[in-house]
C-alpha cells in the first residue's frame, strides 16, 4: 500500500466515522477519534453483515484493499450509540 492510498483510506474512514457519530448524536470525539470510529465501524458493520448474510454494499477499493463504506457508517453509528449509553452522565 502506498502512502497516498493509506492517506486516502484514513480520510474515507474519518468521513465514515464522522457520519456515524452524527447519526448517533455523539460529539465527544475529535478527528483521530472519527478515523478510529470509521475503522471500528467497518469491522463491526462487516461482522454484523456477514452474520446476517447481507451483501457488501458501497465498497471502495483503495490501494488494492476494500473498505465497506455503508457498513462502516452503520457500524460506527451502532458503536457510538452503545458508547454514549455507557458513558452517559447520571
Amino acid at each position: 500500500m502506498t502512502l497516498g492510498a493509506l492517506l486516502l483510506l484514513l480520510v474515507v474512514a474519518g468521513v465514515c466515522g464522522s457520519i456515524g457519530r452524527t447519526l448517533a448524536g455523539y460529539s465527544h470525539v475529535g478527528c483521530l477519534g472519527s478515523i478510529a470510529l470509521g475503522f471500528i465501524g467497518a469491522a463491526l458493520g462487516m461482522w454484523i453483515a456477514r452474520a446476517l448474510h447481507l451483501p457488501e454494499l458501497l465498497v471502495w477499493r483503495v490501494g488494492g484493499d476494500s473498505f465497506p463504506v455503508l457498513w462502516s457508517i452503520a457500524g460506527s453509528a451502532l458503536f457510538v450509540a452503545v458508547l454514549s449509553m455507557l458513558t452517559r452522565r447520571r
